[in-house]
């Protein structure tokens, strides 16, 4: 198909389960290639061969029979595994075990002229690579990540679909722990939860530490009535535990915290998965709303680094507070410095007004060192955000990848870079 795509010079949209954010998938003209067909699944040990059709929860589902897991954990579990590779997804696990990047052991990729390859870690690109400067965040996945010595593997995840078309891959499985906490914690005050986050990032063994403000609560309460009416904020934790001993430290991180008495903390699979939900049930709540209003949401991705992430919390607080109190919601990926703001927009003013604020924050993200996309992509929606990341020199570089592989940029028009 993609060698009669070059022989007619043909655009070519690759589309994954539709659970993207930032329009990746829509096309600029041209065909609309499903993979949704590549449903290969087979599990050997600690790898997972997995076809770029193949929805997470089916890979969960197959991993946990045989003990393990695949560590990406992205909010939306339907999303494929194609699709979570051209991101480079991450989610909330993301806070020890990284992004998608590191879980990926190898590539089978269709090139633009229908060239078949599979690339395995290790194997070094054939031609020069240039650097592009890498933010100082902790997750990042915006552009191409070029570095001389890069394999090729790390080329293609991120790439959005704009290099080759990712048709399956193998992926690194985890055993499952041995045993696991999870916890709502609630906070009376803002800065009683951004505190104890700070104190808990250095926790061994934590591996998730995610953030609700107060829009974020008072979204959740129709459906979760039972979250303490004392309730300001929320972080919600996840702890592989190496002892006993390690469930009692909680109580006395909560108290010493200043955590309501009333919160959430439990170590079975039935109050871990209801907290998995009220965690999930947030996104849904937030688009809920902006459908009910006529619009679309306005959502950031930005990530700063850790140690200035108190001055982006500070800016996103201060700034939605100024110009949208009470229609914004502030959750996410904390322990990362990877919170989302959302604007929950009612009129056209206010969403053009709002657009430019995410624009305000972008460069806020920038000017603290940090990225203009942590898990998301750019897409369509976003690719205007490229040129505030790099520099033109750093753009013309990632063509140039771009070209070599794609020359007649027939793959993913629009996406990654606008105009």
């Amino acid at each position: 198909m993609l060698r009669e795509a070059t022989a007619a010079g043909m655009p070519v949209t690759i589309a994954g389960a539709g659970t993207g954010v930032t329009g990746g998938r829509v096309a600029q003209g041209g065909w609309v290639v499903s993979l949704e067909r590549f449903r290969g699944l087979d599990l050997n040990g600690e790898t997972a061969t997995a076809g770029a059709g193949v929805a997470l929860s089916d890979v969960q589902a197959a991993a946990r029979r045989k003990g393990r897991f695949y560590a990406p954990d992205p909010t939306e579990w339907s999303a494929s595994v194609g699709g979570t590779i051209a991101t480079n997804a991450s989610g909330s696990r993301s806070f020890r075990y990284g992004a998608t990047r590191g879980h990926v052991l190898a590539l089978t990729v269709v090139l633009s002229n229908g060239e078949v390859r599979r690339y395995r870690r290790g194997e070094a690109i054939d031609f020069d690579v240039p650097r592009v400067r890498a933010p100082q965040a902790r997750k990042h996945s915006a552009g191409y990540p070029l570095a001389p010595g890069m394999d090729w593997v790390d080329l293609f995840i991120g790439s959005e679909g704009t290099l080759g078309v990712v048709t399956g891959a193998e992926l690194r499985l985890l055993p499952l722990p041995g045993a696991l906490l999870a916890g709502v914690l609630f906070f009376e005050g803002t800065e009683r939860a951004l505190a104890a986050c700070g104190e808990w990032r250095g926790v061994a063994g934590l591996r998730m530490l995610e953030y609700m403000d107060q829009g974020s609560l008072h979204l959740l309460r129709a459906r979760f009535p039972e979250i303490p009416a004392a309730a300001t904020d929320a972080l919600l934790i996840e702890h592989e535990l190496a002892s006993a001993a390690d469930e009692d430290a909680w109580h006395r991180r909560m108290e010493e915290a200043g955590a309501l008495a009333d919160s959430w903390l439990a170590a079975g699979d039935a109050d871990r998965e209801r907290f998995r939900r009220f965690r999930h049930a947030l996104p849904e709540c937030v688009n809920d709303t902006v459908r009910r209003n006529g619009f679309l949401k306005l959502g950031s991705d930005y990530a700063a680094p850790v140690a200035r992430n108190a001055e982006m919390m500070a800016c996103y607080r201060r700034r939605l507070d100024e110009e949208f109190p009470g229609q914004t919601a502030l959750f996410g990926h904390l322990g990362d410095a990877h919170v989302h703001a959302n604007i929950l927009p009612r009129s056209k003013e206010e969403a053009a007004r709002g657009a430019e604020l995410m624009l305000e924050f972008a460069r806020k993200a920038i000017e603290l060192g940090g990225s203009i996309s942590a898990e998301h992509g750019l897409g369509k929606r976003k690719a205007h955000l490229l040129a505030l990341q790099y520099s033109g020199e750093e753009i013309e570089a990632m063509k140039a990848v771009k070209r070599r592989l794609d020359p007649q940029w027939l793959l993913g028009r629009g996406t990654l870079f606008a105009g």
